[in-house]
């Protein structure tokens, strides 16, 4: 979904040549799969961070036109709403001080996009979901002026039947309400990671990249408030999901997933081909080994695990993973921190005799992430056939995992020291982005406003969220 297209409306035609045009590509992705034809490249990072724009209070600023067009970065593109923007990073190889780089990187990308903001009189805020945010900000309105978007918002109600969006989320208050658009998906803000697998690995780092879903979901939950409610700490996982549902007759286009992989991850391109009906049928005139409609259909649906083929650059074409599990912020060095324990986990489990998906179900696997997703860093899980808390599993055992496993891709000691450090002060002192909102509003009563601003203070300075005093 990253491509624009050019036109918004569609007929029984785009769908018929669409379709054809997947099956075919899909085909040749199996022949790929089969021959072993994909990039032996591999243990590439990558991430893509978005964030919101806000005004001198603290609510939404549904500029991202001005903010890109002063910006005039590649790496900052505009996002489904009007006050989002994402930035991307450049890939890079899991060897040597990768952390150090990828935070290089991103802290300068950081730096120019507040420089721009400032420059509006504005800020730029990374979390999970906006404390400020309104229902009436979520409506087609203070949708990006992307044509793809509006194609998006149109299917998923067209396949609904027009019937609004249902949307029920259990918390210290439920919520219980009902949405005409797709605009809710704009509240939920990510921070995601990017594997780039060597083939002959590609299987195990996905299954592992789903076991790892629960300890990475509640190590940086950030996403407790919507609505001037307290859910879940991680609310963004129940509300994407049900974001772009597109009613009881499809399966659903954000989810968990089916299953581990069993022999090739082209089992999930496969059930992409056949179990979900095409959304946009928008058509190119590349060949079919660009699988351009493969990737794009694949776009359209939201596993928080998902394989995805792209090219190097030399053209070869590669399989890649998208972590999206993880919320955006609460700072650079906290996203950066949460991909060294994402990349960690998966080679630590890798590195392991037996196959990790051997010994935890996938319907173990499901319902830790969901409880994670839930009680964050509170939060338990079933490992191993035992029940235990998130917190003392960390800390225990997944965090030397990770360790063993960036120690495996050649990451130097004080990189290790330093980023998974933040991780592990952060599950100690049981403060991550959502315990710290949940704090705040304990010690200063429900003011969103207010809390957008202290939360935006002490991201502009840098340390990561578990030394953020209330």
């Amino acid at each position: 979904m990253g491509d624009e297209i050019q036109r918004r409306h569609f007929n029984a035609e785009d769908f018929s040549v669409f379709r054809f045009r997947l099956d075919d590509e899909t085909k040749l992705l199996g022949e790929h799969f089969a021959s072993g034809l994909f990039s032996v490249r591999g243990d590439v990072a990558g991430f893509e961070l978005e964030a919101w724009l806000i005004d001198a209070n603290g609510d939404p600023l549904p500029k991202n036109h001005d903010f890109l067009e002063r910006l005039s970065n590649p790496l900052v593109v505009p996002e489904l709403a009007s006050y989002n923007v994402e930035l991307n990073g450049s890939p890079t190889a899991l060897t040597g001080r990768t952390f150090s780089r990828l935070h290089d990187e991103l802290s300068a990308t950081w730096r120019d996009c507040r420089t721009a903001a400032d420059d509006l009189g504005c800020h730029l805020v990374t979390i999970g979901i906006l404390p400020t945010i309104r229902e009436t900000l979520l409506s087609s309105e203070y949708m990006s002026k992307m044509v793809r978007y509006q194609a998006l918002n149109d299917r998923v109600m067209a396949l609904r039947d027009g019937k609004p969006l249902e949307l029920q989320i259990e918390g210290d208050v439920d919520l219980d309400m009902q949405h005409p658009d797709v605009m809710l998906e704009a509240a939920t803000t990510s921070f995601q990671i990017h594997l780039q697998c060597k083939p002959e690995r590609a299987v195990r780092d996905f299954n592992a990249a789903i076991i790892a879903s629960a300890p990475m979901v509640a190590a940086s939950a950030n996403s407790p408030l919507l609505f001037g409610r307290l859910l879940w700490d991680e609310t963004r996982i129940p509300l994407f999901e049900q974001a772009v549902d597109t009613g009881d007759h499809y399966p659903h286009r954000v989810s968990f997933g089916t299953g581990y992989a069993d022999d090739s991850l082209f089992e999930v391109f496969q059930e992409n081909q056949k179990a979900h009906p095409i959304l946009i049928p928008a058509v190119h005139d590349d060949a079919a080994n660009k699988f351009s409609h493969v990737r794009f259909h694949n776009g359209t649906i939201w596993r928080w695990n998902r394989p995805l083929i792209g090219f190097d650059h030399d053209g070869q074409v590669h399989l890649r993973i998208e972590h999206r599990v993880v919320p955006a912020g609460p700072t650079v060095k906290d996203c950066v921190a949460n991909a060294a324990l994402f990349f960690g986990l998966v080679r630590g489990f890798g590195l392991e005799s037996e196959p990790i998906e051997q010994r935890v179900r996938f319907e173990v696997t499901q319902t830790n992430f969901y409880n994670a997703a839930r009680h964050g860093l509170a939060g338990r899980v079933v490992w191993n056939d035992r029940e235990v808390g998130i917190r003392e599993l960390l800390l225990e055992e997944l965090l030397p995992l990770a360790r063993r496993g960036l120690q495996s891709y050649g990451i130097p000691g004080v990189d290790i020291d330093d980023y998974l450090g933040v991780v592990e002060a952060r599950v100690e002192t049981t403060q991550n982005g959502a315990t710290w909102q949940r704090r705040w509003i304990g010690k200063h009563g429900l003011h969103p406003n207010a809390l957008v601003m202290a939360y935006l203070e002490r991201q502009d300075q840098g340390d990561p969220v578990h030394t953020w005093a209330l």
